[in-house]
């Protein structure tokens, strides 16, 4: 789902403008943010705890050419569920795996060629009718 899906849904659910409910979904995340960069922490009940972390510095490997990389300490933001939350996503009936978008272009899909034993012998005819030359 994205914002623009939440701001949908919540305009259609209170009936009001799209407009209006983008501006309020736009606030309540940069209150988020704000927050969490004053403050390190915000606790929201029955939803979860979004919290500041620091990581330390480690040594990675760049996956592309195998070189060791020095990574240096940065802060990353967790996110702990709430209770009734979590209940509720551990008993839903059906897992649906989410759509990730890839970071690769990727190629045109090719038609399926059909396997050997479909395809039909049919025998070549000659075109009929006057065809210009």
């Amino acid at each position: 789902m994205t914002k623009k899906e939440i701001v949908k849904y919540i305009a259609d659910e209170l009936k009001i403008p799209q407009i209006k409910t983008k501006e309020i979904v736009r606030l309540t995340f940069q209150a988020i943010i704000d927050t969490l960069v004053a403050e390190g922490r915000i606790e929201l009940r029955n939803f979860g705890v979004f919290e500041v972390k620091r990581r330390k510095p480690r040594r990675a490997r760049n996956p592309r050419t195998n070189q060791p990389v020095d990574v240096g300490a940065k802060n990353v933001v967790t996110f702990q569920p709430g209770k009734i939350m979590e209940e509720l996503v551990r008993d839903a009936e059906k897992v649906i795996e989410p759509k990730r978008k890839s970071r690769k272009p990727t190629a045109k899909p090719t038609k399926p060629t059909p396997p050997p034993e479909a395809k039909l012998d049919l025998p070549l005819q000659p075109p009929s009718g006057n065809i210009p030359a």
